[in-house]
């Protein structure tokens, strides 16, 4: 009888996870994003941040095309690698050059 008790407690219940609860289907290094990492491997420096001369000017339409795309979307800070306090100033600065005509509303319809 005590061995029977004692293969009871060994056999596991087909279909159920040896593994805690939170690790299970997960492979090494894998986290919620499936493992993946962003091309590059570092985190993009704000321009503006590492180059204190350089300014958010609604009139510099060169600098404020680099933060559109061809659409003429304002491109997110995590693709740009801007800081939230610049990417407020050119989101700003990126609406007053399209109501003065400096830059295009959207592209789309050339």
């Amino acid at each position: 009888m005590a061995d029977q008790d004692k293969d009871e407690s060994t056999s596991s219940t087909p279909g159920v996870s040896e593994q805690p609860r939170g690790q299970r289907g997960r492979g090494e290094g894998e986290g919620r994003a499936g493992g993946r990492r962003r091309p590059g491997g570092r985190r993009k420096v704000c321009r503006f941040c590492a180059d204190k001369s350089l300014t958010v000017d609604y009139k510099d339409v060169r600098t404020l095309g680099s933060f559109i795309t061809e659409g003429g979307k304002i491109v997110p800070s995590r693709t740009s690698g801007n800081c939230a306090k610049h990417q407020r100033q050119l989101a700003v600065a990126i609406k007053r050059a399209r109501i003065l005509a400096l830059l295009p509303f959207s592209t789309l319809g050339l």
